[in-house]
């Protein structure tokens, strides 16, 4: 686990070569295909060395719940324990992170009619306006988002219209499907020391990919004429403020920069779940000065595996 521009997947494809591990992808963009630069996906080259299961299983026109990854990933997991390997999860997603942990809390199924009447509700008035109104109703949920997280406000806020009760209450009954009985897990969080020097390896890795084509892109998705903004895979960060570059709200430029802050947004929120994250080992990325090497991270993180081995649970002990 670990912010984005952190060295996630370069380090689980260094883990891979010295133990007998299969990656599995715990990013929500990266499960879309054609979201390939602005997620920073593996290129084809690092998949066909270190291949990562659950990349480009879904087309971006595809809505994928919480509850389709818990369902894949569980799946994953037992095929690769199945072969005697180990699975390793690698991403940033914290919320897939936490339902693999503690499970899915029975929730209603959609309810596309609520939706869209949040949906006009929110281009009249503004997201941040109806997170005041989940502040009101669900506060514990709203604590968690911010008020431009506008897919998780309105699933917060439609979950509570057709149960009248609020998210976080139903999310702390009965939880399905964890993995706290069935592996030995062992957790670790990358994570910076020197917020401006994460800050600025974002900055960078934005630029990076502008320069690998990443606008053009958003543009071969803007043009296919089926996808639109309210789609999850079209919400990522980076394609979202690009996309509206494709419809003439913004210049190139503006787009670049609402993208940097956007990313940078995302970067904060995801430390802010790992700085309350139970049971992980932090393991730090740099010294306040400069980045560690690779071979840094990796030393700690095998150090700390040595020391607890992890095996699968098939219930003969």
């Amino acid at each position: 686990m670990g912010p984005t521009a952190s060295g996630k997947t370069d380090l689980a494809i260094s883990l891979r070569q010295h133990l007998p591990i299969e990656l599995i992808n715990v990013d929500s963009a990266q499960i879309y295909r054609q979201l390939d630069i602005g997620s920073a996906k593996p290129d084809a080259e690092t998949l066909a060395t270190a291949p990562h299961r659950l990349i480009d299983i879904r087309d971006p026109m595809d809505i994928y719940s919480a509850a389709d990854f818990l369902a894949d990933a569980r799946r994953e997991m037992a095929d690769i324990t199945a072969a005697g390997r180990i699975p390793l999860l690698v991403g940033g997603s914290m919320m897939y992170f936490k339902i693999l942990l503690d499970g899915l809390s029975e929730m209603p199924e959609a309810d596309y009619d609520i939706r869209q009447q949040l949906e006009q509700r929110a281009a009249k008035l503004g997201w941040p306006s109806l997170y005041k109104e989940l502040q009101q109703v669900d506060p514990q949920t709203a604590l968690r988002l911010h008020p431009n997280h506008s897919q998780r406000i309105q699933r917060a806020l439609e979950v509570y219209q057709i149960t009248g009760t609020p998210m976080s209450v139903l999310q702390t009954e009965a939880s399905v499907g964890g993995l706290q009985n069935d592996y030995q897990i062992q957790q670790f969080a990358l994570m910076p020391e020197n917020r401006a020097l994460l800050h600025q390896r974002i900055e960078q890795r934005f630029h990076k990919m502008m320069n690998q084509g990443f606008a053009e892109e958003v543009q071969a998705l803007y043009r296919r004429g089926d996808l639109h903004v309210n789609l999850p895979a079209i919400r990522c960060v980076g394609y979202r403020q690009l996309w509206d570059f494709c419809a003439g709200d913004c210049t190139l430029d503006e787009a670049v920069e609402k993208g940097v802050i956007a990313t940078r947004q995302l970067a904060k929120r995801q430390i802010t779940w790992l700085r309350n994250w139970p049971r992980a080992t932090e393991i730090a990325v740099d010294n306040g000065d400069s980045y560690f090497s690779a071979k840094f991270i990796l030393d700690q993180c095998l150090k700390t595996l040595i020391q607890a081995p992890i095996y699968y649970n098939d219930g003969q002990g």
